[in-house]
């Protein structure tokens, strides 16, 4: 795993858990849960974040952060189906899921 000065690329997503589940969601989707696991084992690979908004409740986004979109492209198709299988797997505990972007660092890594 790269440290997170080495960043390049970021991917953002917006969730809404169901009500009940908040807790659930958040050790699946937390930087030590079962997405951060399964991307760890992608070269290129530096984080996640997770984070609640305070002023919507039940709105979280999730900023996975990679060395480079060339690092995450090539883990995701490498992945796919493992990919798409978590995704099915834990898309019942969100009432919605939006890809907020995917954004590129500007001005060279630090």
């Amino acid at each position: 795993m790269n440290t997170a000065s080495e960043w390049g690329y970021l991917i953002v997503w917006e969730f809404h858990p169901k009500a009940g589940l908040e807790s659930r969601f958040e050790q699946a989707y937390g930087p030590n849960g079962i997405w951060a696991r399964f991307f760890r084992r992608g070269e290129g690979y530096c984080g996640t974040e997770l984070v609640r908004d305070t002023n919507e409740t039940g709105r979280y986004l999730t900023i996975d952060v990679w060395a480079s979109r060339e690092a995450y492209e090539k883990f995701r198709q490498t992945n796919l189906e493992e990919y798409n299988q978590l995704d099915r797997q834990y898309e019942e505990m969100t009432q919605a899921e939006l890809k907020l972007g995917m954004f590129e660092r500007l001005g060279g890594k630090s």
